[in-house]
C-alpha cells in the first residue's frame, strides 16, 4: 500500500479488554473512517444484582456512527464477539468479517435479537485479504487457541502494517491439524511492521503454553478409573476438547448427552463445519441414556465457571429438574475459572462433593490447558513480527506491565510503547507512538430479560436494597390532606433494634407534618372540584420519609411509599394533575393492588 503523505495519524482506542478479561472490543480510526475490532461481553459480579451480561460503553461509537466502515472478527469466543447483536440495536454495522465458525454462531445471535437485517456477515478463509473502506486492508492469518477457526490479523493502514494477534498460543500439534501460519507472520516481520497489539493473558507464566493434545492421556486415564456414570464440564465454545472427549467416550463405550443450550448450539455448528466429528449415534438426548448403566453414560455440561444459570451450577445446587447427583459418580472439570470465578467454582465443586460425587479438577490433574500463550509464546510473536512499536492488550493490569517487561527484553525500547487503559486514544505514526486523550469509557450492564440497560442509579437502588433491606410504606389521605387511617410499615431485609410501633408512629408524625406545612403546595381548591398534584405530593413524601428513616435508623434502606388515592367528591372520573395531564382515579383496591 502507498505511503500517505498527510501528516494523519491512526487512532487505536480500546473500549474494552484492558484492565480486565472480557469484553474485547477495540476501534482503529484514520481520518473519517472506523474500522471495529471484535465485540466482547463480561459477566457480572455478585454485586450486579439481576445483571446477565457487561458490555463496554459505546458512547463513542454511537456518537461517530457515520465513520463505522465495518468489523473484523477474530474468532468466536463470547469476549469477543458476544456484545455484537447488543450493539446492532444502537448503531450499524456495515460488513461483519470473521471465521466460519464465529460467523455461524454469531448469525443465530443475530437472528435471535431480531438485528439480522443490520449488518452484512462475510465468511473468512486463511490468508484472505479484505478491504474495509478507502484506508484499511486486512489479511487474516491462522493461528492456534482454545477454539477452532481462531485468526491473528494483518492491519494494512496507510502508514504501515498493524498486527493484532487476537487470543493465541503456538501449538505444533493442534488437535484439528490446522497449525499456525508462522511463515506469514514472518514475512510480515521481514517487511516491517508498524505495531504488535499482543494478547498478554498468561503474561506473568514462564515457558511455553502446552499442546492441547496434552490433556488426552489425563482425561483417558480419568475416563478409565470412572466406574459410574462420568460429568465432564468445560468451556462450550472449547472445540477441540469437546472433539477430544467424544472420542474418548467412543473409546471407553459411553453415551453422550450434551446439557447446555450454549454448547448444544457450538456443536451443531461445529459439526456442520467439520470441526466436530462423530458418529451420529454417540450423541443421544437425555431421556434416552436414563435406561443405560451408569458405566456408558457420559453428560457432557456447561458451568466450568459456576455460572449461576448454567447446567452443572443447578445440578450442584439440586435445582436440574432431570439430574441429580448419585454416590459413584464422577465430574471433571475440564477448565480453570478465570480471575473472578474461583470461589464459584469452588461452591459448585464443594456441594457436587457433599452429594457423594468424585469430582477431578486442578491445574495438578492436567485435565485443563490454556488458549492464550506464556512468557515465550509472547517472545516467539514479537521475534517473528518484529516490530518497531509495541502496545500488550486483553488482560489485567499487572498482565500488560509484566508483557511489557518481556517486550523491552526481546530489544523494544520502553519509549516505543504503551500501557494503556479501556478508552485512551493512542496516536500511530511512522515514527512515533503515544496517548492522546481520552474518550467516554466504562460499562453498560444487561437485565436479565435482556429487555434493556441497567443504568448506574437502577444498580445502585439494587445494591442499596440487598445490603440495607427495604422500608415500605402505605398511607390514606383525603381531599383536604389529612390521613385517612394509619400508615402501614413494612420492613423487609432491614436489621433494628428500634420497635416497629414507634417508627410507625414516627412515620404517621412525620406524614402529618409535611401535609400541614406543605398541603397548599399541591392543592387547589379554586373552582367546583379540588385539584390535586398526587405525583408530586408522593415525591415529596417519600424524598422527606427517606431522609428521616435513615435518620432515626442509623442505617440506608431503600423507601417506597404507596399512596391511596380517595374517591373524588360527586364520584368524578378522573383528576386533574399538575404538568395538564388527565388520569384515571385508583381506587383503594387498585393501588392495594
Amino acid at each position: 500500500m502507498a505511503k500517505n503523505e498527510a501528516n494523519s495519524a491512526l487512532k487505536i482506542i480500546p473500549l474494552g479488554g484492558l484492565h480486565e478479561i472480557g469484553k474485547n472490543t477495540c476501534v482503529f480510526e484514520y481520518e473519517d473512517e472506523i474500522v471495529l475490532l471484535d465485540a466482547g461481553l463480561a459477566f457480572p459480579t455478585e454485586a450486579m444484582h439481576g445483571v446477565n451480561i457487561v458490555l463496554p460503553d459505546t458512547t463513542y461509537l454511537r456518537e461517530n456512527r457515520e465513520k463505522i466502515q465495518g468489523m473484523i472478527v477474530t474468532h468466536g469466543h463470547e469476549d469477543h464477539i458476544g456484545g455484537i447483536a447488543f450493539h446492532l440495536k444502537q448503531f450499524e454495522i456495515p460488513v461483519i468479517y470473521g471465521p466460519r465458525l464465529a460467523m455461524a454462531m454469531l448469525e443465530g445471535k443475530l437472528e435471535e435479537a431480531g438485528v439480522r437485517d443490520r449488518t452484512e456477515l462475510r465468511s473468512v478463509m486463511p490468508r484472505d485479504v479484505v478491504r474495509i473502506g478507502k484506508h484499511f486492508f486486512v489479511e487474516y492469518i491462522r493461528n492456534t487457541h482454545s477454539i477452532a477457526d481462531s485468526f491473528t490479523v494483518a492491519i494494512h493502514t496507510p502508514l504501515g502494517v498493524v498486527i493484532h494477534t487476537g487470543d493465541f498460543k503456538f501449538d505444533h500439534t493442534p488437535v484439528d491439524g490446522e497449525k499456525f501460519d508462522l511463515q506469514r507472520l514472518a514475512e510480515h516481520g521481514e517487511k516491517g511492521v508498524l505495531c504488535l497489539l499482543s494478547d498478554s493473558t498468561n503474561s506473568e507464566v514462564p515457558g511455553f503454553t502446552p499442546s492441547e493434545r496434552s490433556v488426552y492421556p489425563n482425561l483417558d486415564r480419568v475416563f478409565s478409573q470412572a466406574t459410574g456414570r462420568l460429568f465432564v464440564t468445560t468451556f462450550a465454545s472449547s472445540v477441540h476438547r469437546i472433539n477430544m472427549i467424544l472420542q474418548l467416550a467412543q473409546k471407553h463405550n459411553r453415551v453422550v448427552t450434551v446439557v447446555g443450550r450454549s454448547m448444544l448450539n457450538l456443536i451443531a455448528h461445529a459439526r456442520n463445519l467439520g470441526y466436530v466429528k462423530c458418529e451420529d449415534n454417540l450423541l443421544q438426548p437425555l431421556h434416552m441414556v436414563r435406561s443405560l448403566p451408569d458405566e456408558n453414560v457420559l453428560i457432557l455440561t456447561t458451568g466450568s465457571q459456576g455460572e449461576t444459570m448454567a447446567a452443572m451450577t443447578r445440578i450442584a445446587n439440586k435445582e436440574h429438574p432431570h439430574i441429580k447427583i448419585r454416590e459413584g459418580d464422577t465430574v471433571v472439570f475440564s477448565a480453570n475459572p478465570i480471575p473472578g470465578n474461583t470461589i464459584a467454582v469452588v461452591n459448585t465443586i464443594d456441594k457436587l462433593m457433599l452429594q457423594g460425587a468424585k469430582v477431578v479438577y486442578g491445574r495438578d490433574k492436567g485435565v485443563h490447558v490454556s488458549g492464550h500463550g506464556c512468557q515465550e509464546d509472547q517472545k516467539l510473536m514479537i521475534a517473528l513480527t518484529r516490530p518497531k512499536f509495541f502496545l500488550p492488550v486483553h488482560g489485567e493490569h499487572r498482565m500488560l506491565v509484566k508483557h511489557a517487561e518481556t517486550a523491552q527484553s526481546m530489544g523494544i525500547p520502553a519509549e516505543n510503547m504503551v500501557i494503556i487503559q479501556n478508552g485512551d486514544v493512542i496516536e500511530l505514526t511512522e515514527n512515533s507512538i503515544r496517548a492522546a486523550g481520552k474518550v467516554q469509557s466504562g460499562i453498560e450492564l444487561v437485565d436479565t430479560s435482556s429487555s434493556g440497560m441497567v443504568s448506574a442509579k437502577v444498580l445502585q437502588e439494587r445494591q442499596r436494597m440487598a445490603e440495607e433491606g427495604i422500608v415500605t410504606i402505605a398511607t390514606a389521605i383525603d381531599w383536604t390532606g389529612k390521613l385517612l387511617a394509619k400508615p402501614e410499615i413494612h420492613l423487609r431485609g432491614v436489621v433494628t433494634s428500634v420497635e416497629r410501633s414507634l417508627i410507625q408512629k414516627w412515620v404517621q408524625q412525620r406524614i402529618e407534618e409535611i401535609l400541614s406545612v406543605r398541603w397548599t403546595e399541591f392543592a387547589s381548591l379554586e373552582g367546583e372540584q379540588p385539584e390535586v398534584d398526587w405525583g408530586g405530593l408522593q415525591g415529596t413524601l417519600e424524598r422527606e420519609l427517606a431522609r428521616s428513616i435513615r435518620r432515626e435508623l442509623q442505617c440506608q434502606p431503600t423507601v417506597t411509599l404507596l399512596m391511596q388515592i380517595p374517591d373524588e367528591p360527586e364520584a368524578p372520573t378522573t383528576v386533574k394533575v399538575a404538568d395538564g395531564r388527565r388520569r384515571r382515579t385508583r381506587t383503594a383496591a387498585q393501588v392495594a393492588s
